[in-house]
């Protein structure tokens, strides 16, 4: 109820003559996950330190009210755990039966997100919408990369005394913004 834009009309007579305030909220955010559980990320506790990282998002995103899709590429296709529903603690559980295994259908998981951002967008237009990729790189060469449209983090988890750099190059092809997990947060 708006009183003073009422009362300023003189005394309400008629609910015509009642104002009421128009309720502002701000735009949701949408953070879509993308975790690389395929095999390689076994290697060197890449996975198991990313759990972490993961935990660690989870936790703000349930604090900052932010809805979260996770999606997971490992075995032969991607798979859909959470589509866009509020953060909340039962996301714990999944990730602790989260494990690696089988081949990295990294790609497929790219073209899932870009599909299903675009019907998101259309959907709630006012929404904020953030991707975050988790992976070791460790994918196949050549193969065209879809645009997100939307400010993406990619997180590289490779570990070992030998890496590849792949992830770094994925970032670039993305246009997202690179960081190693053994770097710290700024």
């Amino acid at each position: 109820m708006d009183w003073p834009g009422t009362l300023l009309n003189g005394r309400p007579r008629l609910l015509a003559d009642l104002r009421f305030k128009s309720r502002q909220r701000s735009a949701h955010e949408l953070w879509l996950v993308i975790v690389d559980a395929s095999a390689s990320t076994r290697r060197h506790r890449a996975l198991s330190d990313g759990k972490g990282l993961l935990a660690q998002l989870f936790d703000d995103a349930y604090r900052q009210r932010a809805r979260l899709a996770l999606l997971t590429a490992s075995g032969a296709a991607p798979r859909w755990q959470v589509q866009g529903l509020k953060a909340s603690t039962g996301l714990g559980a999944w990730l602790d039966a989260l494990g690696a295994g089988g081949g990295t259908p990294l790609l497929a998981a790219l073209d899932e997100a870009q599909r299903w951002l675009m019907v998101r967008r259309k959907r709630y237009p006012a929404e904020q919408q953030r991707v975050l990729l988790m992976t070791d790189g460790r994918v196949k060469d050549g193969l065209g990369l879809p645009a997100l449209e939307c400010p993406c983090l990619l997180i590289d988890i490779e570990r070992g005394p030998i890496r590849l750099g792949r992830a770094r190059q994925l970032a670039g092809q993305l246009g997202a913004e690179y960081r190693h997990i053994d770097e710290g947060t700024d």
